[in-house]
């Protein structure tokens, strides 16, 4: 009896442990079968069990075609049946996907983000204008807390409008603009004071409702 035991380490690797082991088997019994007829009569069987144990994606687009491209890969792309659709290829399996480029960004001024390089450039794109002063006047103030958030000292307008001439490629200058930007303790500000005062006025209201029912449980009832 203890010959007839086997054990996961003796047994063949699981392609797709998903599926179990004894789906293997299945796929490893068709593989041997002679004829091709008798190979695509077990290949659609083991196709239909497989959909079975997977019921939740026969609503996602190409769900055959993924039990298909599993069937293969499960039977290490050696079974020769008749498939609906173009068997898949190892190399296609392994291939190394291609390298994301990263975003490039001005080392310097990591603090400002990438966003706002997108922004600058979108307003170069707009004609002069009442609506693109205002959009450069925007990131210019969006610039400068994102560099308070950086730097938690203040900054001075000057400084913002270099950098924001700098990242434009000297298409938006402010350099000689007479119009400040928003006050440093008013872009800082912080919205917790909000939260708390709106938690102590639930407490407040929650302790006077607390009192009120407490008073009208201890009254007399005559």
């Amino acid at each position: 009896m203890i010959d007839i035991l086997e054990y996961n380490t003796e047994r063949e690797h699981l392609i797709i442990p998903e599926y179990g082991r004894h789906m293997q088997k299945m796929i490893a019994h068709a593989k041997t079968r002679e004829t091709k007829e008798e190979r695509n009569q077990l290949v659609k069987a083991i196709i239909s069990v497989m959909g079975n144990m997977q019921p939740h994606l026969r609503d996602v687009p190409d769900f055959q075609h993924k039990l298909w491209d599993q069937l293969f890969i499960m039977a290490d792309f050696d079974i020769d049946v008749d498939s609906p659709y173009p068997q898949p290829s190892r190399e296609e399996l392994y291939a190394r996907p291609e390298t994301l480029e990263y975003p490039q960004n001005f080392p310097k001024y990591r603090f400002y983000g990438n966003n706002i390089k997108t922004m600058i450039d979108v307003a170069n794109t707009w004609e002069e204008g009442e609506m693109k002063e205002a959009l450069v006047y925007t990131i210019a103030n969006h610039m400068k807390k994102c560099f308070l958030n950086w730097n938690k000292d203040t900054v001075e307008d000057y400084i913002i409008f270099n950098h924001l001439f700098e990242l434009s490629d000297g298409k938006i200058n402010l350099k000689e603009s007479e119009e400040d930007l928003s006050d440093s303790t008013s872009l800082m500000r912080s919205k917790k004071k909000y939260t708390n005062t709106n938690t102590t006025t639930k407490k407040t209201h929650y302790k006077k409702s607390n009192s009120n029912t407490n008073q009208s449980r201890s009254r007399k009832r005559y």
